[in-house]
């Protein structure tokens, strides 16, 4: 028993290092969804923030080795902002598939970003020497059982996190502009009737999403990665899982993210860990992807997705 206690207290912190931009991606696909466009071009968005991240850390750690990182990140949103405006244009204003849109997403960005990183360095990869430093959580980590769980070796890109999923809970539920956005999704002719300019908050859902998953990006390359190699490795789909699972809601979206997050953190644990060297190593990799499909399986049919999700919007109503 105490040694499963000691295994779950030394995964736990990278369990919720790699739930964090999970976490704030799925955060970004809730903002476009709930507007109304179907975003699944947010694992596009992640590499692009990650890309975007990386070369900004890379050129600015020996010259401003303070605030490379924080400027790494912003560098992230800002690329990720830049990159969603093309999913916006096609959805919104030419009305094209959403879902073929975000495919294009992905497809482009993977392509562009290797082909800058190469143009850059000479290969596909971009390595960083900085990185951010876990620290305790003054206080905080003393506590019996919680404090080595939740506030030991902490990144402190975790409570910025924290901080913008529960801004993004109040900004949906507490305030007339999550009231103008949650509408565009649900009855965006109702909306548009009242005065609501639905193209433009459809427009600013997913500028919002692109910034949310390219900080996801930038995250990681600050966090856990240390070397941009164009991919995520399917983060962004997991997001987009996290948020189906997470029924569109914030609060569930935190604990779908933290779900995924641990079994992924599991199967890669897996190999250091004696107590899993019974199962097969092809299953442990397979597990967070398998778990993934059986729990998008189990609540397919609870699943209420905003109603108008994935449809152009027309002002006349054709």
């Amino acid at each position: 028993m105490k040694e499963m206690i000691d295994i779950i207290v030394n995964i736990f912190p990278y369990a919720i290092a790699f739930t964090v931009p999970l976490l704030i991606t799925s955060l970004g696909g809730l903002y476009s969804e709930r507007s109304g466009v179907v975003n699944i071009g947010l694992e596009g968005l992640m590499v692009v923030g990650f890309f975007a991240g990386a070369v900004t850390i890379k050129y600015l750690q020996d010259i401003l080795p303070g605030t490379s990182i924080i400027i790494g990140l912003a560098a992230g949103v800002v690329a990720g902002i830049l990159f969603s405006l093309l999913h916006a244009f096609a959805s919104i204003n030419l009305k094209a598939d959403q879902v073929i849109s975000g495919t294009a997403i992905n497809m482009l960005a993977g392509a562009l970003t290797v082909f800058l990183a190469r143009t850059i360095t000479g290969s596909g990869n971009i390595g960083i020497d900085l990185g951010i430093v876990r620290q305790d959580v003054f206080l905080l980590s003393k506590i019996p059982v919680i404090g080595p769980l939740f506030f030991s070796n902490t990144y402190y890109t975790t409570w910025i996190v924290l901080g913008i999923w529960a801004l993004s809970w109040f900004l949906l539920y507490k305030t007339s502009f999550g009231l103008r956005l949650r509408a565009c999704g649900e009855h965006p002719h109702a909306a548009a009737s009242a005065g609501v300019n639905v193209v433009r908050m459809r427009y600013i859902g997913v500028m919002f999403s692109g910034g949310l998953a390219g900080l996801g990006g930038a995250v990681m390359i600050a966090t856990y990665a240390g070397e941009f190699n164009g991919t995520v490795a399917g983060l962004g789909f997991l997001a987009l899982a996290a948020l189906i699972f997470g029924q569109w809601k914030p609060l569930g979206i935190l604990g779908a993210a933290f779900f995924f997050g641990l079994a992924r953190t599991i199967a890669d644990a897996s190999q250091v860990i004696p107590q899993f060297s019974g199962f097969p190593p092809l299953l442990l990799k397979i597990f967070p992807y398998v778990i993934t499909l059986l729990a998008l399986v189990l609540f397919s049919k609870t699943s209420k997705a905003p109603k108008a999700a994935g449809q152009p919007f027309d002002l006349s109503g054709k």
